[in-house]
């Protein structure tokens, strides 16, 4: 029953206007009408059970916007990054949707499901260097701190936005939807790090309004179907461990893929086990 429950879910995605809803709650998020910001700041964190005494500023007064609240800053002690210099760190709060060794190119979105490199990449020419690497999907839900961390020192090579649908990115979204990942409009970040290439993949879904990076500013859902590349390894934009890189203007997923011999997984850590952002996920 609760298989069938989920395929009548997911399936009714596929007819939802997917990217005018999103559009919708993009204006909702960023309106500044103070009793109305503060009524989705107040409901939704109650119903999200949302930690208030963790935001830099708990009044949400402070806020512009809920969507500025969404985003908040934590305060000083809230996380805690593991200072092992060959940990690789979790870059958000979240839970493990899968963790483990790619199959050559394919990766494990759930039981039974899965999909390619090459497609979540857009073909992009790193796809070969991750062949049997190290993978680790995080789904953030809304109670979640949405600052995105990376989890090794790296220098950004090129930033790919690739257009696509807007799927939830909710659990039994992910075990219906066949290349969920692959299919989701996402924000891909190639960096190049001391073990090699470090890929982040923010993926969009439904009522995400947008991601952001710290180098780029905030990038949009678009009716333009264009994948775009742009190059930044002229540019020296280099981020030390544990530094933010971006940000979901509301929850979703993040993908994390190195080459195979560089980051060996802890064990006993897997899918279904919630995470902290500066949590070790691996040993480099």
């Amino acid at each position: 029953m609760k298989s069938l429950i989920e395929k009548i879910l997911a399936g009714f995605q596929y007819i939802l206007p997917q990217h005018p809803l999103s559009r919708i709650v993009y204006a909702l998020m960023r309106c500044e009408t103070r009793w109305l910001k503060n009524l989705l700041i107040t409901t939704i964190s109650k119903l999200a059970d949302i930690k208030v005494d963790e935001a830099l500023s708990p009044d949400k007064n402070d806020y512009a916007s809920f969507n500025a609240w969404f985003t908040r800053a934590l305060k000083p002690g809230a996380r805690s990054f593991d200072q092992d210099p060959l940990a690789f760190l979790s870059p958000c709060d979240g839970m493990i949707s899968e963790t483990g060794t790619l199959q050559e190119n394919s990766i494990l979105q759930a039981k039974g499901k899965d999909y390619s490199v090459q497609d979540l990449l857009a073909d992009d020419p790193v796809s070969v260097q991750l062949s049997n690497g190290y993978f680790s999907t995080i789904y953030l839900s809304p109670k979640d701190y949405h600052r995105i961390h990376i989890p090794i020192a790296g220098r950004l090579q090129r930033m790919i936005h690739v257009p696509g649908r807007l799927f939830s990115v909710a659990p039994y979204t992910v075990r219906q939807v066949p290349g969920l990942f692959a299919r989701n409009e996402r924000v891909i970040s190639i960096f190049d790090t001391d073990s090699g290439p470090l890929v982040m993949v923010l993926v969009g879904a439904m009522l995400v309004s947008s991601t952001e990076t710290v180098w780029a500013g905030e990038v949009t859902p678009t009716k333009n179907k264009d994948v775009t590349v742009t190059e930044y390894a002229d540019d020296d934009i280099s981020l030390d461990k544990g530094a933010e890189m971006g940000r979901f203007n509301m929850g979703s997923t993040v993908i994390l893929l190195m080459p195979p011999g560089s980051v060996e997984g802890l064990a006993g850590l897997g899918a279904g086990d919630a995470v902290l952002v500066g949590q070790k996920l691996g040993v480099l």
